[in-house]
């Protein structure tokens, strides 16, 4: 069993039927973390890669550089549903549309788009959660979200069903990109089946499974792991003192964030003032 006061990352390849919450909940045992958190949320039918946040390192949720994501995913032609995944019932039925067709539908939802999310999400409109309202038979209007689709590979297509790798934006939702390439074909789609590969620059690769972690069988990653991206500056135990009780230090390094560390340990994310750094998430007591 690791240290309750262990902070980091956890890379976790999460299994379907199972949601992201529940992995989170399961891993806090498994590491006897008191706080425990993750960065992007799963379907319960999707798999692929969980980044876990543990103890302090939940506060560096904000600074993570976990985009492009990169999904591969099955889309089924043919068929609409409710929840615009395999898990929903079938609202609408047409033929499956040419390859061609296809194609030319994609060039259309790659780069920046509005999408309108599903009916069955997690968006709340009034305080209430569009799935809830949606299971009730009362499906809140969704405003249009501004997403970013980068590029779409197709990796096969058998009969009714495409196989592709996507590379997205945070915040998009392939079930609502299965939906609209139906709809932009003249047909219908939704989505039978979703990994996450990537998250910016974590790799389902370095993952573990649930079982291993379970089991204690995981890699740690250090906080110096998670802003590893950013500029970074190394400050001596005078610098220390001063961030961790909240006040400013000259900036050597350039770039509005930097990492301040100290003997390889994350201290704090700290925001340029003119010619200071000004801590914005400390990592450390004072």
């Amino acid at each position: 069993m690791r240290e309750a006061s262990a902070d980091g990352l956890v890379l976790v390849d999460k299994p379907a039927g199972i949601t992201s919450h529940a992995v989170a909940e399961r891993a806090r045992e498994a590491i006897n973390a008191r706080r425990i958190g993750h960065a992007g949320t799963l379907d319960p039918f999707a798999t692929g890669l969980l980044v876990l946040l543990v103890g302090r390192a939940t506060r560096l949720v904000d600074y993570l550089a976990n985009e492009p994501k990169i999904y591969r995913a099955t889309i089924r032609f043919g068929e609409q549903t409710t929840t615009d995944d395999l898990e929903g019932d079938v609202i609408a039925r047409q033929p499956p549309p040419l390859q061609e067709s296809v194609e030319r539908a994609i060039a259309t939802l790659t780069g920046h788009l509005l999408q309108r999310p599903p009916a069955f999400s997690a968006k709340r409109v009034g305080g209430v959660r569009a799935y809830a309202a949606a299971r009730r038979g009362a499906p809140l209007p969704l405003e249009p979200v501004a997403v970013t689709v980068h590029e779409w590979t197709v990796l096969g297509r058998d009969g009714p069903d495409l196989r592709v790798e996507i590379r997205c934006s945070g915040g998009t939702y392939v079930r609502a990109l299965a939906r609209d390439l139906g709809e932009a074909t003249g047909s219908a789609a939704h989505l039978t089946a979703l990994r996450r590969v990537c998250s910016g620059r974590y790799d389902v690769a370095n993952a573990a499974t649930l079982d291993a972690l379970l089991k204690g069988e995981f890699e740690l990653l250090t906080p110096m792991a998670a802003v590893s991206h950013m500029p970074r500056q190394e400050l001596d135990d005078l610098d220390v003192r001063r961030v961790t009780q909240g006040q400013s230090v000259n900036a050597r390094s350039d770039g509005d964030l930097a990492a301040l560390y100290h003997n390889e340990q994350l201290v704090a994310v700290a925001v340029r003032e003119g010619q200071s750094w000004r801590p914005k998430v400390v990592m450390r007591d004072g």
